[in-house]
């Protein structure tokens, strides 16, 4: 394959989960097998996918920065175990052997969709459970682990962790949904960054794909902000649900 038609579907597939990260989340679930498809090894593929899908984080925790301000003391308080957690993730998965990832994968992509897929009834069952304040009396401090053991998830594999991060804020914290969601933009980028950052010195970094890919990342993550009311995102998060399903399938196959 000649290396144009390479980056240019690395940028379209990063534009598109940028968008869908941006409308109903599973972004991963494109670039992943895309970068698979040309030929780039699972982890050195999981690697530039998280690097390159930064911009499209920043974006999102931008859109929401008011609501995460006024959270300023939750943040602090969850931070720190975000950028651990994913960097122990990202640790975790540069000590794992590559034949032995390559064996999860199907597994992981599976468990991401299914996330996603479950993403609708467990946002309504978390405003419902907030609506009835049974949160309450629980201390806030018990959220760290949680986001620990999620960010542990983001760093190794990133798909679906913001479904994780929303359940286990939902879990302790009594607010609205609505500001849970921003503080969990807030935790994700954080889970992103550090991971990111961290990956930067792995030498695993394919750099001129995952350059193409954030700049697609940021344009789709743009246009899915601008969308997000002509396009409905349940129908999108079911397409990337059976993206992700097929995918899986496929490995299995291999």
């Amino acid at each position: 394959m000649p290396d144009w038609i390479a980056y240019l579907l690395a940028a379209f597939a990063a534009l598109a989960a940028g968008a869908i990260n941006a409308l109903a989340g599973g972004g991963t679930l494109i670039t992943f097998p895309t970068l698979i498809a040309l030929g780039i090894p699972p982890i050195a593929a999981n690697i530039t996918s998280t690097v390159s899908l930064c911009p499209g984080y920043f974006g999102a925790t931008l859109a929401q920065l008011n609501d995460i301000r006024s959270q300023s003391q939750r943040l602090w308080l969850v931070l720190p175990a975000a950028i651990s957690g994913g960097v122990l993730g990202g640790i975790l998965l540069l000590n794992t052997n590559e034949k032995v990832f390559q064996s999860l994968v199907p597994f992981l992509i599976l468990s991401a969709a299914l996330l996603l897929a479950v993403q609708a009834p467990l946002r309504g069952w978390l405003n419902r459970r907030l609506q009835a304040h049974s949160a309450q009396g629980i201390p806030t401090v018990w959220v760290v682990p949680l986001i620990l053991l999620a960010a542990v998830y983001g760093g190794y594999f990133g798909a679906g962790l913001s479904v994780i991060v929303l359940a286990a804020l939902a879990l302790i914290l009594d607010d609205s949904l609505t500001r849970l969601n921003a503080l969990k933009q807030a935790v994700a980028f954080g889970v992103n960054i550090a991971t990111a950052v961290f990956f930067l010195f792995s030498g695993k970094v394919v750099w001129s794909l995952a350059l193409v890919m954030a700049i697609g990342a940021l344009i789709g993550g743009v246009l899915g902000g601008k969308l997000a009311s002509s396009i409905n995102p349940t129908t999108l998060r079911w397409l990337v649900v059976s993206i992700g399903i097929l995918v899986a399938v496929v490995y299995w196959i291999k």
